[in-house]
């Protein structure tokens, strides 16, 4: 299986950090892949097909924090399409904005903003696709909240790529 690597900076075409302002978190990934269907859309579905153990995860999440107003999932609100257009929902976020090798997802709440990114860059031999998040805290309460979701969302990040690597490499796409 090929290597998640950590990222020091977010990659510099990258349309993330356009308009956010102030960055309290953030972090970038990167996986290689040998497909020649390299699709951002199709690519963002393949990464945020989660497993059980990360849907049970939110689920207590979405319990805890309920009760402090935050907003919560619900696993039938997730859309799935072959094509992410602006203002419409990829899998669980909402597209803020998009090209043909990124698309930006973000989740704006009373506690905190928060934008993810998948990006692709295709070079001769490989595609490089890079998962980027970056948070805001609009209070001590983001702060607070994110304290104990940091190592979390790390676990779940590497899992969802190195999972994503696994299966791209298990099936030929080129087909």
């Amino acid at each position: 299986m090929k290597k998640v690597v950590k990222l020091d900076n977010i990659p510099e075409k990258s349309l993330i950090l356009n308009d956010f302002g102030k960055i309290d978190y953030s972090d970038t990934y990167k996986i290689q892949i040998t497909s020649n269907d390299y699709s951002v859309d199709k690519i963002t579905t393949g990464i945020f097909k989660t497993p059980k153990w990360v849907d049970n995860l939110m689920k207590l999440r979405d319990i805890i924090v309920k009760g402090f107003g935050l907003k919560t999932g619900d696993k039938n609100d997730i859309k799935i399409e072959p094509y992410y257009s602006i203002g419409s929902k990829a899998i669980y976020f909402t597209v803020l904005d998009r090209n043909e090798n990124e698309i930006v997802m973000v989740e704006n709440d009373k506690h905190l903003n928060f934008r993810t990114s998948v990006m692709v860059d295709k070079n001769t031999t490989n595609i490089n696709v890079y998962l980027s998040t970056i948070v805001q805290f609009n209070n001590f309460f983001g702060w607070l909240y994110f304290l104990p979701v940091k190592p979390f969302h790390r676990l779940i990040v590497k899992s969802l790529l190195k999972r994503y690597t696994h299966e791209n490499e298990q099936t030929d796409l080129s087909w």
